[in-house]
């Protein structure tokens, strides 16, 4: 199997199939009400929709290092906020966190094997992420994806109960 195979299997398997660890970042997502999206529970710093724009930023971010970009803070910031409550804008957000894997997915498909194992473009930086190979990146952004989906679900377990 190929190093695009596997990435592409572990994104897929993270995203909608049937992780071993419990229930995919879109089984989760799917679940999550407007209301609760922009809900911020008592201690909580971020809301489940600043999250998920944190998220779908961060994948930016690894797909433009893919493309030979040099290695930054996501265009959109690190922490975007997500503004006032509005159903239509969840809707959206929801929508860009999958469309952005779709592409991140097609990314990995069509990346030269032999590029895996090349070090990303800018200079070593364990707070961007950089200075690690390819592969090392992209599996870092599954594990990144599979962090905040377990955050989600338990903010969405405060706010709901």
């Amino acid at each position: 199997m190929t190093t695009s195979q596997k990435l592409f299997n572990q994104l897929e398997s993270v995203l909608s199939g049937e992780p071993w660890y419990g229930p995919s970042v879109y089984a989760i997502v799917d679940g999550i009400s407007f209301e609760a999206a922009y809900e911020k529970p008592a201690g909580s710093i971020h809301n489940i929709a600043g999250i998920i724009l944190h998220m779908v930023g961060w994948t930016e971010e690894v797909m433009d290092r893919m493309n030979g970009m040099e290695a930054q803070l996501p265009v959109r910031g690190d922490w975007p906020e997500p503004g006032l409550p509005d159903e239509q804008k969840w809707k959206w957000i929801v929508e860009d966190l999958k469309l952005v894997n779709v592409n991140l997915a097609g990314f990995i498909q069509n990346f030269p094997e032999e590029r895996w194992s090349e070090p990303v473009t800018g200079k070593q930086d364990r707070e961007l992420g950089t200075g690690e190979t390819y592969e090392h990146q992209v599996n870092g952004l599954i594990q990144h994806h599979i962090y905040h989906s377990a955050q989600i679900a338990l903010l969405n377990r405060m706010i709901n109960g």
